[in-house]
């Protein structure tokens, strides 16, 4: 049974997602304070976080920077900032999804179930893929760059695991929301372009004479990688 932390601040609101994500059998806790949220976090130590923005004594950006800071735990975010933007500004912090309020409780259980299965799975759960210092394993969602872990976001894990699976092929931004992110997903397909970003500056280190992830204008991403 996954565990979901609920931080939002409106009774209401936290009652009713606590009672439909029972009903599908998760184990539900609930803090109504940013302030206490990243203890409770941490006591608990959830399979996914459910984040409203707007909280007393602290908000929501800065709860997730600092799970992240902890953590890899699956976090979407809930708020009436519905903007393209702070969207952006969500997933560019490590949210793996965002739903706007007012929402309909069936679609956030919907995306609740969807990224705890992108976290748990992958495409080849059973092999170990290495690209000279880049060991990527996909059975324990792992990544070492020579013999440092790198420590990445669900999602980014899912999309370097994705192109991992398909070295040397090119995506557009399009399929990799529909391989990633899953048809359900309603935002900007710049969030493609952040993950990317991000997956870039986590494998700074890399050689490139290893291998890259390169951005074939007009097509789309590939991680590029030598042939043995």
């Amino acid at each position: 049974m996954a565990t979901i932390l609920v931080v939002e601040d409106e009774y209401a609101i936290s009652q009713v997602l606590k009672v439909y994500l029972q009903k599908v059998s998760y184990d539900v806790t609930q803090c109504f304070n940013g302030g206490q949220a990243l203890d409770m976090f941490r006591e608990i130590q959830p399979d996914l976080v459910l984040l409203d923005i707007m909280l007393p004594e602290k908000n929501g950006w800065s709860i997730l920077k600092e799970i992240r800071e902890l953590s890899t735990c699956p976090v979407i975010m809930l708020t009436a900032l519905g903007e393209v933007n702070y969207r952006l500004e969500g997933f560019d912090h490590g949210a793996d999804d965002y739903i706007v309020k007012p929402f309909i409780a069936d679609e956030v259980v919907a995306r609740v179930r969807a990224v705890l299965r992108r976290a748990e799975g992958s495409t080849d759960s059973s092999v170990i893929k290495r690209y000279g210092s880049l060991t990527i394993d996909s059975k324990a969602h792992r990544v070492f760059l020579g013999e440092e872990e790198i420590v990445l976001t669900p999602r980014d894990l899912s999309v370097l695991m994705f192109l991992a699976d398909h070295p040397n092929q090119t995506f557009t931004r399009d399929q990799l929301i529909d391989q990633v992110w899953g048809w359900e997903y309603e935002g900007s397909d710049r969030a493609v372009d952040l993950a990317i970003k991000r997956l870039r500056r986590a494998l700074k280190e890399w050689d490139g004479a290893e291998g890259e992830i390169k951005t074939l204008r007009g097509l789309g991403y590939q991680l590029s990688v030598q042939k043995k």
